[in-house]
């Protein structure tokens, strides 16, 4: 399995819940449930989640964390995922 890696470096530009390590936890697993992530770690592939929290993306009027998926430490995927976990995009 791999590890989830924070940097708060500076104020959360997205609201963070107030639901402690939770939403760092939701937010690499919503990754971790898609097909090609699945697939991945099924392999053998070390795979580490980073979640950047010192970089995140406004769209379309909401707050997204990139959460990235690294394989053998090289980037593989680099997904966009909402605080609370109801939204991902690639």
């Amino acid at each position: 399995m791999g590890c989830l890696l924070a940097l708060p470096l500076g104020g959360f530009a997205c609201e963070y819940p107030d639901e402690g390590g939770m939403p760092l936890r939701r937010a690499v697993a919503k990754v971790r449930m898609l097909p090609e992530v699945e697939a991945m770690a099924r392999s053998g592939t070390d795979v580490r989640y980073l979640v950047k929290l010192d970089e995140p993306v406004r769209l379309q009027g909401g707050c997204y964390w990139p959460v990235e998926v690294r394989a053998d430490g090289e980037l593989r995927y680099r997904y966009l995922v909402t605080p609370n976990g109801r939204k991902i995009r690639r």
